[in-house]
């Protein structure tokens, strides 16, 4: 399935009077069209298949977002359905922030990406865990 067969997506905005939210990989607003479904993906984490966790904090998020788009392609969806991303960093600097940005385009492309909330954290469910991503996804109607 190409993106181009692809609907419903989330209207992605960002409005005059609040700031440019691109380099930092997200937008301020996406508005979900009537009639679709909404498949919630769980945190995903830098854990490779086997359950491999990497020290380095880019090679962390960049297995999250693989791991993230094997979720969403499971559920029936593609990266450019996503409407929401949460972001939880431990440790979170602006360092961290760059390489998110960095990786959101890597893994969503040149596109709008979603709307998105990073919150910095102390820990996660895992030692040695630095990073986790949610989703949010609009699915057509079944």
């Amino acid at each position: 399935m190409s993106e181009s067969d692809v609907s419903p997506k989330p209207a992605l905005i960002n409005p005059p009077g609040l700031y440019d939210p691109a380099p930092n990989g997200y937008s301020h607003v996406a508005l979900v069209p009537g009639g679709t479904r909404l498949a919630f993906i769980a945190g995903q984490g830098g854990e490779t298949e086997d359950g491999r966790l990497s020290d380095d904090f880019r090679e962390q998020v960049r297995q999250a977002m693989a791991n993230l788009l094997i979720a969403i392609e499971a559920a029936g969806g593609l990266p450019s359905q996503v409407a929401k991303l949460t972001v939880l960093i431990v440790d979170h600097c602006e360092q961290r922030l760059g390489i998110l940005g960095d990786e959101l385009a890597r893994a969503f492309g040149a596109r709008m990406k979603p709307a998105c909330t990073l919150i910095p954290v102390p820990r996660l469910a895992l030692d040695g865990m630095l990073f986790e991503v949610d989703a949010v996804v609009v699915l057509p109607e079944a």
